[in-house]
């Protein structure tokens, strides 16, 4: 990837709108913020924080308050509309819907900036439409009717369409809002390949808050009152400000995971020792059970079924008179080791163990 230079730039942005003639109602900022070449930035933050106001500013859509946004080093608010269609391609929230229409129609207008007012399409515009259907992975969806495609095929159609514009910037607003969890999957798998592949600057205003830890290049996190912090996102699960972000009653963010959790550990204390599927899994239950499990390690990493990272190892260092549990790997076979209060227990399933664990500790 190369981000050696900036393809857009705001200095001192403040984005909101007006309410009647005199009154300004201020949504973010200022920022001071840039996206360069082959980078896939997540604008995350809660409902009602400005992500979609603070993205059409960046947009050209809707004017500024303050400060300045430059595209390519040109004054967004300069450029003609013909201009701009040429600096950034946009995909919204809400999907067409359109029976007259072919998919290869609706991508063929992402063109629509370099066509005469015939909207003929020369060669040159067939092998980027082309490039386009090839790099959102739809060759099978271009005959078909707009109207029978899933929310899913809808949103690859978009993003084609947005590609054959061919513009440097893309920006991409709720691009998973109206799919299940494998479409929103393939479809944040695939922008950030897009990014590393086209050199493209994309930005997209997402709620997936897991997927985006693990795709993006860079995190945008604006937070309600239109403070905005940004970097890599392990930096910021690391020093607090995602899980600050997000603090909710009965909501809490893991670091050890990288998942929120909606099961808040309460004065149980458990040690926990083991490693891969079967430690994710069993502290996982733990947490249900309102445990709060000590004894991560750092030796060793396995995909847990979203793509996050878990690590466990190491002895689990707990006070005597809590429980601990080791996992246990022989020939195949897991099991599960309660220690506490000297009594030693094995037992063959999770279910098992948790039962144990609420019959024995208040």
């Amino acid at each position: 990837m190369n981000h050696n230079w900036p393809l857009l730039q705001t200095m001192n942005l403040v984005a909101g709108y007006r309410s009647g003639s005199k009154k300004i109602i201020p949504i973010a900022g200022p920022l001071s913020v840039e996206i360069r070449a082959g980078q896939l930035i997540c604008l995350l933050g809660p409902n009602g924080s400005g992500k979609s106001t603070l993205l059409k500013t960046l947009a050209g859509l809707q004017p500024s308050l303050e400060g300045a946004i430059k595209i390519e080093g040109g004054d967004v608010h300069q450029l003609k509309p013909a201009q701009l269609a040429q600096k950034i391609s946009l995909v919204l929230t809400d999907p067409v819907r359109n029976s007259n229409l072919t998919a290869y129609s609706l991508i063929a207008l992402g063109r629509y900036p370099y066509s005469n007012w015939l909207g003929i399409l020369r060669e040159a515009d067939k092998a980027v439409i082309s490039r386009a259907i090839d790099a959102a992975q739809i060759e099978n969806l271009v005959n078909r009717k707009v109207a029978t495609l899933s929310d899913g095929e809808n949103q690859k159609v978009m993003l084609a369409r947005a590609l054959a514009q061919d513009t440097p910037l893309m920006m991409l607003d709720e691009p998973t809002a109206h799919l299940d969890l494998p479409s929103r999957i393939q479809l944040m798998r695939l922008l950030h390949q897009l990014a590393g592949q086209t050199n493209k600057g994309i930005l997209v205003s997402t709620h997936e808050l897991d997927l985006a830890l693990q795709v993006a290049d860079q995190v945008w996190l604006l937070q309600a009152g239109g403070q905005l912090s940004k970097g890599a996102p392990e930096d910021l699960v690391l020093n607090g400000t995602f899980e600050a972000a997000f603090d909710k009653e009965g909501i809490f963010f893991d670091k050890a995971t990288g998942a929120f959790n909606i099961h808040a550990g309460n004065s149980r204390q458990i040690g926990l020792t083991g490693e891969g599927a079967p430690a994710f899994w069993t502290r996982r239950a733990l947490q249900r059970q309102g445990f709060v499990v000590e004894g991560q390690g750092l030796s060793q990493f396995v995909k847990d079924p979203s793509g996050l990272s878990e690590k466990t190892s190491g002895p689990a260092i707990v006070p005597a008179d809590f429980p601990s549990v080791r996992i246990l790997e022989n020939k195949g076979r897991t099991s599960w080791l309660l220690e506490y209060r000297g009594q030693v227990q094995e037992y063959d399933t999770i279910a098992e163990l948790l039962a144990a664990l609420n019959s024995a500790t208040p």
